[in-house]
């Protein structure tokens, strides 16, 4: 490897470990945050709140790392336009491609480790965080519910008890709620025996209480006293855009539904937008000397925001079938491209006028 090239990717290679770092720890922040938040309400269980992190970090390293690239070649080499340093590399007869290919020996690795993070990585944890979510939100487990608060799961039950024993599985002064499209029920109980805590059957015995049907027509309200009353819960149930998170790339293309195929595309497309990212990255740095290693923050932030929102809109599209299959999500790359061929042949247009 040639001296420029091993200078430059060492600076960028520095800066990718420290952006990169420094976003795994505030997205981990956040997240633990939010889930032992969740834990002290009562939602989730507390054992699976590191796990879930994780696997949070995982799926987002997808976003995190392109970001870090595409920041840490727009400093490293905005610090070398304001020394002055890629003018007197130009000025000795380098090609302004030495750049790129310095950038490109980093980048391809990089936007090959996204790709296998997008397309086994991120469907594998989404399907992780499903399982731990469906047992601690599903199952009857008394050991994750909170007395006197409200535990919540994303069925639309709740129950709330007065008193719990974990030894025998038992909720006094309980009130369960649940929620149907047509129907609300609400059933208040002195006991509560939970009998099977399995996710798929939940199921529990209520001793002596009042059982209460609620129309949301307002037509066949009811009520029932009761003793001894058997009554199986509704199960967690996986829903559509979590499946197609957690679906395999194989999967994927075996479906005929354009949901499918804009996770599938939205897979494919992460490491090359990696790397056209940081092709990008290497002409918008640019500076004039002594301006400032950070003057092009600002539009290579407008330029991120761009081809963020711009993906996410076409995902959009092709998922609700108003963009077809093609160009579909590759319309963002396929702009990037042209973009890279653009500001290069201006790289070369903008040395021939400077030592002309």
């Amino acid at each position: 490897m040639y001296l420029i090239e091993r200078y430059i990717l060492a600076e960028t290679r520095r800066l990718v470990m420290l952006i990169v770092g420094f976003l795994v720890f505030i997205f981990a922040s956040y997240s633990a945050q939010r889930y032992l938040t969740e834990a002290a309400n009562g939602t989730l269980a507390l054992q699976v709140v590191l796990d879930i992190v994780f696997y949070k970090v995982l799926i987002a390293l997808e976003m995190l790392l392109p970001v870090g690239l595409y920041v840490s070649v727009a400093i490293a080499l905005g610090q070398l336009y304001n020394d002055s340093e890629i003018t007197a590399i130009y000025a000795s007869g380098s090609s302004p491609l030495r750049l790129y290919k310095a950038v490109l020996i980093l980048a391809i690795p990089l936007g090959i480790l996204v790709t296998l993070l997008s397309m086994y990585g991120r469907p594998w944890a989404y399907a992780q965080i499903y399982q731990l979510k469906l047992q601690s939100e599903s199952e009857l487990d008394v050991s994750h519910l909170q007395p006197k608060k409200f535990n919540i799961n994303d069925n639309g039950r709740m129950i709330l008890a007065e008193h719990i024993d974990l030894t025998s599985q038992r909720l006094s002064d309980a009130l369960i709620y649940t929620l149907s499209s047509s129907k609300t029920h609400v059933y208040r109980t002195h006991s509560l025996e939970v009998i099977d805590p399995s996710p798929n059957t939940p199921s529990v015995v209520l001793h002596s209480g009042t059982a209460y049907t609620l129309d949301h027509t307002g037509a066949d309200d009811k009520e029932q006293i009761y003793n001894n009353l058997k009554l199986q819960l509704k199960p967690l149930e996986q829903s559509a855009d979590v499946k197609s998170k957690s679906a395999s790339a194989a999967e994927l293309s075996r479906s005929s539904d354009p949901a499918d195929t804009a996770e599938l595309q939205w897979r494919e497309s992460r490491g090359i937008n990696a790397v056209l990212m940081a092709l990008l990255a290497v002409s918008l740095s640019r500076t004039k000397p002594r301006q400032g290693r950070y003057a092009t923050l600002l539009p290579l932030a407008i330029l991120f925001t761009a081809i963020f929102y711009g993906g996410n809109i076409c995902r959009t599209l092709v998922a609700n079938g108003s963009l077809p299959f093609l160009p579909g999500l590759w319309f963002v790359p396929l702009i990037m491209s042209i973009g890279v061929v653009i500001l290069i042949a201006r790289e070369f247009a903008v040395m021939q006028k400077l030592f002309r």
